[in-house]
């Protein structure tokens, strides 16, 4: 998709697209970090960095590891405690 900015004041604005917005659930009042690698644009929303998911999801996914590695887990606290 290719874009181009809008003067809006003294500044100019990218519009993006309602279903990206969407996709990415980004309200109008989403904080956004905005950077740089150098050569690109990075857009981001705040809670949305680096796969951010929410508690929900987090706590699926921390019961599938305790459940496939809960052994592992219980065996190395021992180790780590005995003297």
């Amino acid at each position: 998709m290719i874009k181009t900015l809008t003067k809006y004041g003294s500044s100019y604005a990218l519009v993006i697209d309602k279903p990206i917005l969407d996709q990415l659930k980004i309200l109008p009042d989403t904080p956004l970090n905005i950077s740089t690698d150098g050569k690109s644009l990075l857009i981001s929303p705040e809670n949305g960095e680096e796969g951010d998911i929410s508690d929900e999801k987090f706590h699926e996914i921390l019961d599938k590891i305790n459940h496939r590695y809960g052994k592992v887990f219980k065996r190395l606290r021992e180790i780590d405690s005995t003297p």
